[in-house]
Order: C-alpha cells, then sequence, then structure tokens
C-alpha cells in the first residue's frame, strides 16, 4: 500500500493512505543501514510504501519503501554536526515567517535559509508577520529588509493573524499546493495556520519578555489538510540554520544577484574574496548588492556555524557596516 506521510515523531509515522485513512506506521529497521546520513530517514512529505501489521490490537503499518524526492530541505543536526536534519520533503512552495523584534529574525538566518531552499530549487516566500505590533522605527527596518529582497526577486508578503490583513493573499498562494512554515520559534506559524484554519486548534504560547524568544509550541513537523484546498507542514522552531554539503564554490550560486554576475568576474573559480575584477564586489561597491547579502555570503562561505545561533539583527547590520568602512 502507498501513502503520504502526514507526522513523524521520530519512531513513529502517521500515514495517510490513499483511501484517506491515516494508519501510524513503523520503520524497517535495514532503513537505519543504508548509509542516510539524516538524522530521520523518514520526513514529512514522503511518499511511501507500507505493509499493514495484522498482528497488533491496533491497525499499525511498516514502512518498507520511500519514493524517489522531488526536493526536501535540510538543516545541520543541532547534536550531530556531520548529519543533516530532513525538514520536510515534496515541497511546492517555503513560507518563511520573518518578525523584526518579537523575535529578531536577522539576515543572516533568512540568508541560510534562502541558501539550503535554492540549491534543492523551493520557492521560498517571506512573510513578515505581526505586523500590526510595529512602531515607527520597527516598521523602518521591516521594510528596509522587505526591500531587499524584493530587489533580488523573492515575493514578500506582509500579515497580521490578529488583525487578519494579508491571511486572504496568503491563502490564495497555497491553493492546490503543499506549503511549509519556517521560522523562528514565536513567529507565529501556528498562530497563522488557525487564522487560516481556526478548527485546527493548534496550540500557541506567547513570547517570552526577558528574552524575547519564542517557545517551541510545535514539537515534530506535521502536515495539515486544510479546507481551501491546500496542505501545510507546521515545522518546530528553528533557533540556526546551518549549511549541509556544499562546495565553497556552488554557495554563491545560491545567491541569485550574484549568480547572474559571476560569469562576468575574471577568474572562474572567483570566490570573490580577494581575487581582483570580482563582478559581484564591484557590484557590492556600486551598492547593487546588498552588504547584508554578503556578509551572510562570507560567513557561509567561511563556514561559520558556531555563531549562527546567537546572531542578532542589530549585530548583523553592525557587521555589514564594518565591511563598508
Amino acid at each position: 500500500m502507498t501513502g503520504l506521510v502526514y507526522k513523524s515523531t521520530g519512531s513513529w509515522y502517521t500515514v495517510k493512505s490513499e483511501q484517506g485513512d491515516f494508519i501510524e506506521c513503523r520503520m524497517k529497521g535495514k532503513f537505519r543501514m543504508k548509509g542516510i546520513k539524516s538524522t530521520n530517514p523518514i520526513a514529512v512529505g514522503d511518499i511511501v510504501d507500507y505493509e499493514l501489521e495484522e498482528t497488533s490490537d491496533a491497525l499499525t503499518g511498516t514502512i518498507f519503501n520511500i519514493h524517489e524526492r522531488k526536493n526536501y530541505i535540510v538543516r545541520k543536526s543541532v547534536n550531530l554536526s556531520h548529519q543533516m536534519h530532513i525538514i520536510a520533503s515534496n515541497i511546492d512552495r517555503v513560507f518563511l515567517l520573518i518578525t523584526i523584534n518579537n523575535p529578531p529574525t536577522t539576515f543572516n538566518f533568512i540568508d541560510r535559509f534562502l541558501v539550503t531552499a535554492e540549491a534543492y530549487n523551493i520557492e521560498t516566500i517571506l512573510v513578515f508577520n505581526k505586523i500590526d505590533t510595529f512602531d515607527e522605527a520597527t516598521l523602518d527596518d521591516q521594510l528596509y529588509m522587505q526591500y531587499v529582497y524584493q530587489q533580488i526577486g523573492y515575493k514578500c508578503l506582509r500579515v497580521s493573524s490578529t488583525e487578519m490583513k494579508g491571511i486572504e493573499e496568503l491563502k490564495e498562494m497555497m491553493i492546490g499546493k503543499v506549503s511549509m512554515f519556517s521560522g523562528h520559534s514565536g513567529v507565529g506559524k501556528s498562530t497563522l495556520v488557525n487564522a487560516m484554519e481556526p478548527s485546527l486548534h493548534l496550540k500557541t504560547k506567547t513570547i517570552s519578555e526577558a528574552s524575547k524568544q519564542g517557545q517551541h509550541t510545535t514539537t515534530f513537523a506535521e502536515m495539515y489538510d486544510l479546507s481551501f484546498n491546500a496542505k501545510i507542514i507546521d515545522t518546530p522552531g528553528i533557533k540556526g540554520f546551518g549549511i549541509v554539503d556544499m562546495e565553497k564554490e556552488e554557495i554563491s550560486g545560491y545567491f541569485p544577484e550574484f549568480f547572474k554576475l559571476k560569469d562576468q568576474c575574471k577568474f572562474n573559480n572567483c570566490l570573490h574574496k580577494e581575487e581582483p575584477h570580482c563582478a559581484i564586489k564591484a557590484a557590492l561597491e556600486r551598492d547593487e548588492i546588498a552588504w547584508s547579502r554578503y556578509n551572510s555570503y562570507l560567513k557561509i562561505l567561511e563556514g561559520d556555524d558556531e555563531n549562527y545561533r546567537t546572531d542578532s539583527y542589530d549585530e548583523d547590520r553592525k557587521a555589514s557596516d564594518e565591511l563598508r568602512k
């Protein structure tokens, strides 16, 4: 039998059958012996083959095959630095939720996420959430951040779950697709899903005023069927986003504004650092490329994964200013 994985808890997987039934399944042990470097060989969004177990009291299944994925999005495992964690697979669109200071979302975090999505050919839309809470300074910061990414070509939305602003536009972009919501803990992923589909009653928590950090409310990635012909994968909040399995020479190819110019560099293997006649550095000096993006590129290039969990919006801006001096 074939089905779609709706939830993964690490040992059990909720699979929806082609007939619409949900079956709790386990994985055959041999999957762990296939040399897969991920901490979770089966992910939400996977299409799997399974067989029903007739011996147990409850109806359960055993997954024995994973169909080829059209894409997936991964990050470095928090505890095992040489392994990756597959967040979800077979995604049509990712909506990266961004908040400016409640909690802060940094340029560096956004760029790491976008680079990974570009590498796996997943369209990402940036959703600036909680716009109803902005004061004048926060609004300026948000509009500047939006400007940076719109100039590159990324679609941006401004939404408020509490005031229902931008919700209908967001729903229209999800119709007929499998979408994934991602972002830091506390950016309002579950609240936004509830605003679109109140009947789900997903758990939500408030931001800690002391740390301005969100608390995990979504423990495992889970897919939901929505009433307007859409599927959404709600994911646990991400503190940091470590890059995996990228050669230094290919990283700039996942920055679209770099990719457009890289064939104008004097050297084919230009890393856009110290090399002469570099088209990216020339564009940077002309303010045609955002310094925040170049700063993120250097951090990824240098493998600066030790500090990516503690970056703040202000630190990103200060680093960009330092580079310009």
